[in-house]
């Protein structure tokens, strides 16, 4: 029978990727998604057909994290043998001007899900999107079993989420993983997140409608992969016999010059001519370094990282660059632009 598979933040980075790679294992793919007056699908166009189509096999669903009995709902229509979750307020920064809302969709929004699990009744396999910014100001190397300190509203409403979904499988029964992720990134990667800001801008320096770019740490250091192959380290976590949590990550890290050192050069440019500095970007509280140990993951699920950060970010200069020269402006994925149907 066909396995069905309900995601929630499915137009985000992860959410697309992820779709994509249940749609081409045959999965039948439901999404939610959030109203709003502005189409906010760019991210999944591509994998649209419409659902009068008999092939037709990605549905999407309005609903928000906020509205636990719209999940309960949904959940009972559904009925998925397999639910992640990655919706989120996932900007580290952003949360420090917006602590309350990130606390509720990132923190209690898990909570209502997995409730909406456990009312419906159905037996399914809970995946819910941890996060490296759970350790904070704990040094690396950082496993599954290092300790938590975590230095942003982001980080605390992850952890949340992080000890309900143990509670949840211990006290319930319930089979869910927490995959804890290391920064991963993307051509689809937001706009406002420091990788894709810097390969926007490498993209428009190099056409020359842009001279500088603003940042604020850039010593900071992170374990950066290449997200469309971490969505199959999630879905492998569903496969196992017993639920279990998995960090995810390359095991190398980079500065944040680092990145941009390799970025700028990726089209001649060096990057000391072009980014200034601006305390705005800064953190109340910093987190220094990230460096994930995937061992674990290795060893259990056979996953591993094979893009390095370095090569992500020559990746995402290409389809910024490519994109500009196609379109006149970045776009998400000029790889597959043409399919899309974007300018």
């Amino acid at each position: 029978m066909t396995k069905r598979a309900l995601i929630t933040g499915i137009t985000g980075q992860d959410g697309s990727y992820l779709a994509e790679l249940l749609l081409s294992k045959g999965y039948e793919v439901h999404g939610l998604i959030r109203r709003a007056s502005t189409f906010n699908t760019a991210r999944i166009d591509h994998l649209y057909v419409d659902p009068h189509d008999p092939a037709a096999k990605l549905f999407l669903h309005y609903g928000d994290l906020s509205d636990g009995s719209r999940l309960v709902t949904l959940m009972s229509e559904i009925r998925p043998d397999e639910v992640y979750n990655l919706a989120a307020q996932s900007h580290v920064r952003v949360s420090f001007d917006e602590p309350e809302h990130t606390a509720d969709t990132t923190g209690t929004g898990t909570v209502r899900l997995l409730e909406a699990v456990r009312l419906s009744g159905i037996a399914t396999r809970f995946y819910q999107a941890s996060s490296s910014e759970l350790f904070g100001a704990t040094p690396p190397p950082q496993s599954e079993t290092t300790q938590f300190y975590p230095r942003s509203p982001y980080a605390a409403a992850k952890l949340y989420s992080y000890w309900i979904t143990k509670n949840y499988r211990e006290a319930y029964g319930l089979y869910a993983v927490n995959g804890i992720l290391f920064n991963h990134e993307s051509p689809r990667r937001g706009e406002t997140f420091v990788t894709r800001k810097i390969t926007r801008a490498v993209a428009a320096i190099k056409a020359g409608q842009q001279e500088h770019v603003y940042l604020g740490n850039i010593d900071s250091i992170r374990d950066w992969g290449y997200a469309a192959e971490y969505v199959e380290g999630m879905w492998r976590m569903l496969q196992v016999d017993e639920p279990d949590d998995y960090a995810l990550a390359t095991g190398v890290g980079l500065t944040v010059r680092d990145f941009l050192e390799t970025a700028f050069e990726h089209v001649g440019l060096n990057w000391e001519d072009h980014v200034r500095f601006d305390e705005r970007y800064l953190r109340p509280t910093e987190v220094d370094a990230l460096i994930g140990d995937p061992s674990k993951a290795a060893e259990k699920l056979g996953w591993k990282a094979t893009v390095d950060g370095h090569e992500l970010a020559k990746l995402m200069v290409d389809a910024d660059v490519s994109a500009l020269e196609n379109s006149g402006r970045p776009w998400i994925d000029t790889v597959k632009l043409a399919s899309w149907g974007h300018e």
